[in-house]
């Protein structure tokens, strides 16, 4: 082979290797980030639908209360 392009496949080598190591280091922090993100999002929307839950219930009750004091006022 001749020195010239010897001299180029090495210094392509060398600029890869770094270049694919940077970018897999990079997508696995990104990748981490949204996996945090994502169980956070995740928690929220439990507490959000919680709440949901809760006020079904609230709301059911209010009716049962409303009901019982028309009853009461019809007396």
């Amino acid at each position: 082979m001749n020195t010239d392009i010897l001299v180029a496949m090495i210094g392509g080598i060398c600029v890869a290797v770094p270049t694919i190591i940077t970018t897999c280091i990079s997508n696995n922090k990104a990748n981490a980030v949204m996996h945090y993100k994502i169980e956070y999002l995740t928690k929220q929307v439990e507490k959000h639908n919680n709440v949901v839950e809760r006020m079904a219930v609230v709301e059911n009750s209010i009716k049962a209360v409303h009901r019982r004091i028309d009853e009461l006022s019809e007396r």
